[in-house]
């Protein structure tokens, strides 16, 4: 497997078909992560029967369909990610019955899932997964960005239930909070520049 070049500190790159296997490698050190999630729940129902989410996931990323920012460590080794894409690549949402309840304006692009791999977390690499989305859909255009992360100021969040991200971490980021949709979830967007 080719390495993409290495460097000192996180550095994020675009996950596609060259990239699959360092992401591949990442989730099979970690047991799929999240049961053998992939990130696939958000893509909505168009898994085909037979096909493990694996397989799946593998077929979106080559065929342009799934799209993240992956985080290196300074030795190539994929860190975690944050996942991305259009409101038709990834229909489904986090609490999304009572996202659609009062539904916000249609975003351009959604932000899922934010993943850094539980030995590896506290040492920046879900700022520099989120950072590099942003630098990737600044360059694919920009436009409205949404997410539905939790809040954790004043209260212990274990990290399995925060794939999503924080919403202090999205603010940093320059997101604001529009609407809550759980009892610590919070709708928040940010109007991004393309990168001109």
């Amino acid at each position: 497997m080719t390495r993409p070049e290495v460097v000192p500190g996180p550095v994020t790159v675009p996950l596609d078909a060259s990239t699959w296997p360092v992401f591949a490698e990442l989730v099979e050190r970690n047991n799929g992560v999240y049961g053998g999630c992939l990130c696939t729940a958000y893509h909505g129902d168009c898994r085909p029967p037979g096909l493990d989410r694996r397989a799946f996931k593998e077929v979106l990323v080559r065929t342009g369909r799934a799209h993240a920012a992956l985080v290196l460590d300074e030795a190539g080794a994929a860190r975690g990610w944050c996942q991305f894409g259009s409101p038709e690549e990834l229909p489904d949402i986090k609490h999304g019955r009572v996202y659609r309840q009062e539904p916000p304006p249609r975003p351009d692009w959604r932000i899922t899932c934010v993943y850094v791999e539980p030995r590896q977390r506290g040492r920046g690499f879900a700022r520099a997964a989120l950072a590099g989305a942003l630098d990737l859909i600044a360059g694919a255009g920009g436009g409205l960005v949404e997410a539905v992360p939790e809040t954790v100021d004043g209260r212990t969040a274990q990290g399995r239930f925060l794939f999503s991200g924080t919403v202090e971490l999205f603010e940093d980021h320059g997101f604001a909070r529009v609407r809550k949709v759980g009892k610590h979830a919070w709708i928040v967007h940010r109007q991004l520049p393309p990168t001109p």
